[in-house]
């Protein structure tokens, strides 16, 4: 049986093993690696505050992502199928690393960010 996410170290986990699968993923993997050109180095401490905050409310994170997501669409689309495969991404490694209702939780609160970042993002 795997444990539920708990903590901050839970979530650097999570957050990992995902965008190790979105760098490697012909779907979305070149928005990362061609289109932004993702500094690792700094992205992944916001996912891990971004994460956290969608999760136990820590208050960590601050910043806009809706309209640094409209910045990237206007470089290259994102489709409705971008968001498909990010949501299945990302479950795929909440389904790896996890199982609980706090794994539940933050699958449903992803697929809630993507509904609204699609429905908005190319306005």
């Amino acid at each position: 049986m795997k444990n539920d996410i708990q903590n901050r170290k839970d979530i650097e986990k999570l957050v990992d093993v995902f965008y190790d699968k979105v760098k490697a993923d012909s779907t979305i993997g070149y928005f990362f690696t061609e289109i932004v050109k993702v500094n690792w180095d700094k992205h992944l401490p916001r996912m891990y505050d971004f994460w956290e905050n969608i999760l136990f409310q820590s208050g960590t994170f601050t910043g806009n992502p809706m309209a640094r997501h409209q910045q990237i669409s206007e470089q290259s689309k994102i489709t409705d199928a971008h968001f498909a495969q990010w949501i299945f991404l990302f479950d795929a490694a909440v389904d790896e690393l996890f199982e609980g209702d706090n794994a539940l939780l933050i699958k449903q609160r992803a697929k809630s960010i993507a509904f609204i970042m699609l429905s908005k993002v190319n306005k």
